[in-house]
């Protein structure tokens, strides 16, 4: 980094975005969901971070009810054929999951690094 002092970006923008948290340079992900070794920019080491399943656990969830709230009234008030409730919850349920993962993860990780979190321990 230069001599000035730069600003942590905000953990949405992290997640929008794929900034690192540091740096803020847009070197997060080395693909769509996954997470790159290391910034390209800063050096910080993005894979000592462990945001696990809880962002995909909580989406799903949360995409579930959504999707299920949806199908309930869209049974209810046309009745459709089974095929058309596949055709649509189905690719609704992946995309809306997978395209949310991406800011959940992001948005973790921004968070653990700005509250310098780590893996607990019990001291005697």
């Amino acid at each position: 980094m230069s001599g000035e002092e730069r600003i942590a970006p905000r953990p949405l923008d992290v997640g929008l975005k794929g900034l690192c948290p540091r740096c803020g340079a847009p070197t997060l992900f080395a693909g769509l969901l996954r997470f790159a070794e290391r910034c390209g920019a800063c050096g910080l080491r993005v894979a000592d971070f462990n945001v696990g399943d809880g962002p995909a656990a909580f989406l799903t969830l949360i995409w579930g009810t959504i999707v299920v709230a949806l199908a309930i009234t869209l049974e209810l008030s046309l009745a459709p054929p089974w095929w058309v409730h596949a055709l649509l919850w189905v690719p609704l349920t992946l995309a809306g999951v997978i395209g949310s993962l991406r800011l959940a993860k992001g948005w973790l990780i921004a968070a653990e690094y700005r509250d310098a979190a780590r893996e607990g321990r019990v001291t005697e």
